[in-house]
C-alpha cells in the first residue's frame, strides 16, 4: 500500500492514509480494551523507537531496546491497573525498571557521555511512553473501560489538525511560530479551534461519559496543547535537521509525526479529568 500511495501528490496520500488510519483506530478501540491495549501499545512503541533513531542521527546513543521496553511496561501497567488487574502499589514497579538503564550504562566502558545518552533515553520515555500511559487513565475515567472517552478526543483531535491543515493553506497570512514551524499561521489554528468546537458539539450528542461544557474544554486543551505538542517535535526535528520522524505513514510522515499532539494534550486531559470532572 506504502508504494501505492507514493504515486499520489501528498494531499490525497495525506487524505487516504488519514482515513485508513482512522478507521483502524475507530475500529480497535470501540471492538473492546484489548484491541483499544493492543494498537495504543503498537503506536507507542514504534514512535519510541522512531524517537531514539532519530536521537540516534544527532550522534547520541541511547538505549534504543531497553527504552523502548521500559516505556512498554510502563504503558502496560498502566493498563493493568486501571483495569484492575493489578493494584495500584505495581505503579512503583516503574523506579526499578528504570533504575535498569543506570545499570547497563555503568557497564558500557567505551561511552565518552554515559549521562548525555541517559538523559536521552529517558526523554524517551517520559516525553512518548508517559503521555501514553496517562491516555489509560482517562480511557478508564469512568470506572470501567469506555470507548467514548477516547474516541471523542481522537475525533476532535483530527478535527484540530484537518481544520488547521486546510484553514492554513486557504487563509494563512500571520505567522503562528515562525522560528520553530515555518508553516503554522494564527488563521490555521481559529480554523483548528473552530472545526474541533463544532466536532465537541457533535460528540456531546452521542457520546454521554462528558457533558457539552466538558467537551468543549477537552476541545480547548486539544487545541492548545496539541498544538504546542506539534511545535514540540517540529522543535526536535529541526535540532537535528530533518524533515519528517518516518516515513510509515504517507502524506503524514511519522507516528511521531501523526500522534505529536497527543502526547502534550493527554498530561493536560488527565489533569482536567481528574481535578475538575
Amino acid at each position: 500500500m506504502k508504494s501505492t500511495l507514493t504515486n499520489y501528490n501528498n494531499l490525497t496520500q495525506r487524505l487516504v492514509t488519514g482515513i485508513l488510519g482512522a478507521a483502524v483506530l475507530i475500529a480497535g478501540v470501540y471492538i473492546s480494551e484489548w484491541a483499544y491495549f493492543a494498537l495504543f501499545f503498537g503506536i507507542c512503541m514504534i514512535s519510541q523507537l522512531e524517537f531514539y533513531r532519530l536521537v540516534g542521527l544527532d550522534g547520541m546513543l541511547p538505549l534504543k531496546s531497553y527504552g523502548t521496553f521500559a516505556g512498554s511496561a510502563i504503558f502496560t501497567i498502566s493498563f493493568l491497573i486501571e483495569m484492575e488487574m493489578l493494584r495500584g502499589e505495581f505503579y512503583y514497579l516503574i523506579f526499578p525498571i528504570a533504575c535498569g538503564i543506570f545499570f547497563i550504562k555503568l557497564y558500557k566502558k567505551t561511552e565518552k557521555k554515559p549521562f548525555t545518552n541517559i538523559a536521552f533515553t529517558f526523554i524517551g520515555i517520559i516525553y512518548i511512553a508517559l503521555p501514553f500511559a496517562l491516555l489509560n487513565v482517562s480511557t478508564f475515567f469512568m470506572g470501567t473501560y469506555s470507548h467514548e472517552l477516547i474516541l471523542g478526543l481522537l475525533l476532535i483531535l483530527w478535527a484540530n489538525d484537518t481544520g488547521a491543515y486546510f484553514a492554513g493553506r486557504r487563509f494563512g497570512r500571520r505567522k503562528l511560530f515562525e522560528r520553530v514551524s515555518p508553516k503554522k499561521s494564527w488563521e490555521g489554528s481559529v480554523g483548528g479551534l473552530i472545526l474541533a468546537g463544532a466536532m465537541a458539539y457533535g460528540v456531546s450528542m452521542y457520546f454521554l461519559d462528558l457533558k457539552l461544557g466538558q467537551w468543549l474544554v477537552v476541545a480547548i486543551i486539544v487545541v492548545i496543547a496539541g498544538t504546542y505538542g506539534d511545535l514540540v517535535e517540529s522543535l526536535f526535528k529541526r535540532s537535528i535537521e530533518i524533515k519528517d520522524s518516518g516515513s510509515k505513514l504517507p502524506g503524514h510522515g511519522g507516528f511521531l509525526d501523526r500522534f505529536d499532539s497527543l502526547l502534550l494534550a493527554s498530561p493536560f486531559l488527565v489533569f482536567y479529568l481528574k481535578v475538575f470532572c
